[in-house]
């Protein structure tokens, strides 16, 4: 009689020429291509063996549920399920089941809770670079795995086993905990110079998630969060960890909308539904649903939020070579020369001198710096301009200003000698402070402000800055 492990090895998985279970170096048995896989090839289609419901239930409840299912199996099929891994001890038949579930079950539905046993699906082993995508298809209510890139015959076919992209270090102390086993995909076998680097920009696009998040909860649905965006999608098109890049290209198609750009959310809603479809398929929730905002962005509620960006559908340039049209598409602002910069401006200028709650909270603010080899340089000037209506000094000087807006703003000294390098003179009500690159700061006392550390970049003069055509700083 052929062992299970014979048969298993020999037989090409059913319903699909693309595959079969084969071993796999390090890894015991794995998925591999039998042929050339182009990307967004749905490998394979099944439906679950096994299934538990959404909600949590007891372990002894589970074990009869899970129990009574392997009973209904024909003898080929509980051979095949009770060949799989099993990372839990088990001292009963039923104990068994329950280990073999939690090791290999998968997503049954949208949201995640429930847990199923797919034949096929649940041989396909862990990578960090996955070359596939796993996904519960709610409309067909089957799970799926898609070619992310063109797979080579003879290639292991490999998904990824945790949520976000994270650092080599937290990934594999979550694979290790979760499923008993280091990862060693080509990512996770860098040199530690070029790994530290690529946790670099993983942790970055995480920071970037965190910030996009941030503003659209609050209903900001600024050029600095699009900048955010940019900034995301570049960084996953530098290399591997690229899970969320449709999300981001929504989080772009809202943005635009709410500020009455169609065309561009237009763009934007098209990109996300091409990443889904080659992930999830064409008949997945997200393609069906995405592809009619696409057709009609005026659809999404957010639309009419802000008419500041209007543009219609079709008012897409069409002369622009490829880099051009994506600064075009992500409202890119170049830096300006320097002499346009600092060229004479009206102190009324909200743009070269604004208010306190116009000006950037931190240099990742994209309005106002881009990031060069690393560091953020200033994208223009600006200089806040108050005055002076109050001072008092307990730990460092501290000057109550007012701003254009008739709003007082704290400025704390924070120079090396804490505001002491100031000349009394200069500190009289009614005087005008100029705040070169000022920023707005948080401090764990009182109202927010500005923080003052180069004495370069502040000086005092005794005009009224909004009366005088001119100061000099």
């Amino acid at each position: 009689m052929m062992l299970v492990s014979q048969l298993i090895d020999t037989r090409v998985m059913k319903g699909s020429s693309l595959y079969a279970l084969r071993n796999v170096s390090g890894k015991g048995k794995g998925l591999v291509a039998i042929e050339d896989i182009p990307k967004g090839t749905r490998i394979l289609s099944e439906q679950p063996l096994i299934t538990t419901p959404e909600r949590q239930r007891t372990n002894e409840w589970l074990k009869k549920h899970i129990s009574q299912q392997v009973d209904t199996l024909n003898e080929h099929q509980r051979q095949l399920f009770l060949s799989m891994h099993n990372l839990y001890p088990y001292q009963s038949v039923a104990d068994k089941y329950l280990g073999i579930f939690r090791t290999n079950g998968l997503p049954v539905e949208a949201n995640g809770v429930g847990g199923g046993i797919f034949l096929e699906a649940c041989r396909i082993n862990h990578a960090c670079d996955n070359n596939a995508q796993k996904h519960w298809n709610q409309y067909i209510k089957r799970h799926t795995v898609h070619a992310l890139r063109d797979i080579a015959k003879g290639e292991e076919i490999t998904i990824y086993y945790l949520g976000l992209d994270s650092s080599r270090t937290i990934r594999q102390k979550k694979l290790l905990d979760k499923f008993g086993f280091l990862c060693s995909c080509r990512l996770c076998s860098l040199p530690t110079n070029q790994s530290q680097e690529t946790d670099k920009r993983l942790n970055r696009i995480d920071q970037l998630d965190d910030l996009i998040g941030r503003d659209c909860r609050g209903w900001s649905f600024s050029l600095r969060t699009l900048g955010y965006a940019d900034e995301r999608v570049r960084l996953c098109n530098e290399g591997p960890g690229n899970s969320g890049m449709a999300r981001t290209y929504l989080d772009a198609t809202q943005i635009a909308i709410a500020n009455g750009d169609l065309a561009r959310g237009r763009i934007f809603a098209e990109r996300a539904v091409e990443v889904w479809r080659t992930a999830y398929g064409s008949d997945s929730e997200e393609v069906v649903k995405y592809s009619s905002l696409a057709r009609n962005p005026a659809e999404l509620p957010l639309y009419g939020l802000s008419m500041e960006w209007k543009t219609s559908s079709d008012d897409v340039p069409q002369d622009l070579d490829p880099n051009d049209f994506e600064d075009w598409l992500w409202r890119r602002q170049k830096p300006k020369k320097r002499a346009q910069l600092e060229q004479f401006a009206n102190l009324r200028n909200r743009a070269i001198f604004p208010s306190f709650a116009a000006l950037p909270r931190s240099k990742s603010d994209l309005d106002w710096y881009e990031e060069v080899d690393g560091t953020y340089q200033a994208l223009r000037h600006w200089c806040f301009l108050g005055e002076i209506a109050n001072s008092i000094t307990l730990h460092h000087l501290e000057l109550e200003l007012t701003d254009i807006d008739d709003k007082k703003v704290p400025l704390h000294f924070y120079t090396e000698g804490l505001g002491k390098e100031m000349a009394p003179a200069r500190i009289q009500k009614g005087y005008t402070v100029a705040v070169r690159h000022g920023k707005r700061s948080v401090f764990m006392y009182g109202d927010p402000g500005i923080r003052h550390e180069d004495p370069e970049m502040l000086k005092v003069g005794t005009s009224n800055p909004y009366c005088e055509p001119s100061l000099v700083y």
